[in-house]
């Protein structure tokens, strides 16, 4: 039997699969104690608030242990798995105990490579452990310049400790973090510590008799159903309510004949430079999306708070609203502005196809500016849809069908739709808006705006 030393164990922490996440639920093992797994061998598959994520191993080794179950939520930086890294054989009977501190090789050891970003070349930085026995004003000067956004050297030891998001919490309800009791790890203050410092201190009643209490009956689990709210759904709902009271929205619709754009498609599918390629009528709204923001670039631009700036883009991240087993995911083709026609159909299909897998990464899904969201495809005529925090605006596409319409001089049936353009009015005017929306319906109606207007 093969004694496991602690020299020879390596410790596989979760890593940050995203851009300041700090936790993710592990969905699947793929790998079971004493299974043989190799450099960049996929282990698990996790899902954090943005998407779900498979986790490859940064060395080669025997399984040690598992050390959280799926279904298990595990914050950023603890310890998942432990591999022999010795070159023994994987253990006959019960697996040796947990280790608890990680090895420190004398040989530099490999960076560990974290999903979708590379090897990074810069000195790694370790992230506080969760409960730490550590009193709250002998933490490290590090430690709490990670909590509060700064450089350690910025760090004032008489500051409240607490992270950014709970610092603007803090700041938006008038609450002094000086005056809150923290309840988190190493005396850090938390949102529900801020939420109690505000909360009203309870009334009491005045003292009465009661008649007897009644039993009231216990809930028929046949009759309802408790979901957990997490991961994506759970990052997405949050969006959705700080992008609903943080930016005012404004909506504008406008009911367009497209029988042109749908004859064009049907005749782009017959194109040879097209074959294979996903060609819908989406492809081209897209399309016409993209040249009246290039008609009208000041709506393809974000809001800056902190600076009290607007901020324009010259570039377009087109997101597309993907509706997905775990909920609504906005994965974005990457410099949309500047592809082709084909192009364009080849990402649109990659990024569709990718959602539905589950497989979409967190660096899809970062830095969109303007989005289409499909309602059609659900039989929706049109809605009001909501923005994707810190863009300026999102197109939603009802459903195509044939209505009555008076088409040179005479009632016809034509292919029409409904189209809604919310947009954040402190960056766009009604007058911008509107000429957005009444250029993309112009193209729709006469697509061959598409090449002189482009």
């Amino acid at each position: 039997m093969t004694t496991m030393t602690e020299a020879s164990v390596r410790e596989f922490k979760m890593p940050d699969v995203g851009e300041g996440l700090t936790e993710a639920e592990i969905l699947k093992w793929y790998v079971q104690v004493g299974d043989t797994v190799t450099d960049g061998q996929v282990v698990c598959e996790v899902e954090t608030a943005k998407a779900a994520v498979e986790l490859p191993i940064p060395y080669d080794g025997v399984v040690r242990e598992l050390r959280f179950p799926e279904g298990t939520t595990v914050d950023v930086g603890t310890s998942i798995i432990a591999v022999d890294v010795s070159g023994g054989a994987a253990p006959e009977e019960t697996p040796a105990a947990p280790v608890q501190e990680e090895a420190k090789p004398a040989a530099p050891a490999r960076t560990p490579v974290l999903v979708g970003y590379g090897v990074s070349t810069a000195a790694t930085k370790r992230r506080p452990r969760k409960g730490a026995e550590i009193p709250a004003q002998e933490a490290s000067a590090a430690v709490q310049a990670e909590l509060n956004g700064h450089a350690p050297e910025a760090v004032v030891a008489s500051r409240p400790l607490a992270k950014p998001p709970v610092r603007k919490l803090a700041k938006d309800l008038g609450v002094d973090l000086a005056t809150v009791t923290p309840s988190g790890p190493d005396g850090v203050i938390t949102r529900e510590d801020v939420h109690a410092a505000v909360a009203p201190a309870p009334v009491r009643a005045p003292e009465r008799v009661t008649p007897p209490a009644l039993s009231l009956p216990v809930a028929d689990a046949t009759r309802e159903t408790r979901i957990p709210v997490k991961g994506v759904r759970k990052a997405t709902a949050a969006a959705m309510v700080g992008s609903a009271f943080t930016a005012p929205h404004v909506t504008e619709f406008v009911t367009v004949d497209v029988t042109r754009t749908m004859k064009l498609v049907e005749e782009l599918k017959q194109d040879k430079e097209l074959q294979g390629l996903r060609v819908n009528p989406l492809l081209l709204i897209a399309k016409a999306l993209l040249v009246a923001i290039k008609r009208n670039p000041d709506i393809n631009a974000s809001w800056d708070e902190a600076a009290q700036e607007i901020v324009l883009k010259h570039y377009v991240n087109l997101g597309i609203a993907a509706a997905t087993p775990r909920g609504l995911i906005v994965p974005n083709i990457k410099d949309a502005h500047a592809k082709t026609l084909p192009q364009l159909a080849e990402s649109l299909g990659e990024l569709v196809s990718t959602a539905r897998d589950g497989k979409t990464s967190p660096g899809a899904m970062q830095g969109g500016t303007v989005t289409i969201t499909n309602v059609g495809v659900f039989g929706i005529d049109t809605g009001t849809p909501i923005l994707n925090p810190g863009e300026s605006a999102i197109l939603a596409v009802g459903t195509i069908k044939l209505q009555p319409w008076v088409h040179k001089g005479k009632v016809k049936p034509r292919q029409v739709t409904t189209l809604a353009l919310s947009f954040d009015h402190r960056l766009v005017d009604g007058e911008l808006g509107s000429k957005v929306l009444a250029d993309v319906a112009a193209i729709l109606e006469q697509p061959k705006r598409l090449i002189t207007w482009a």
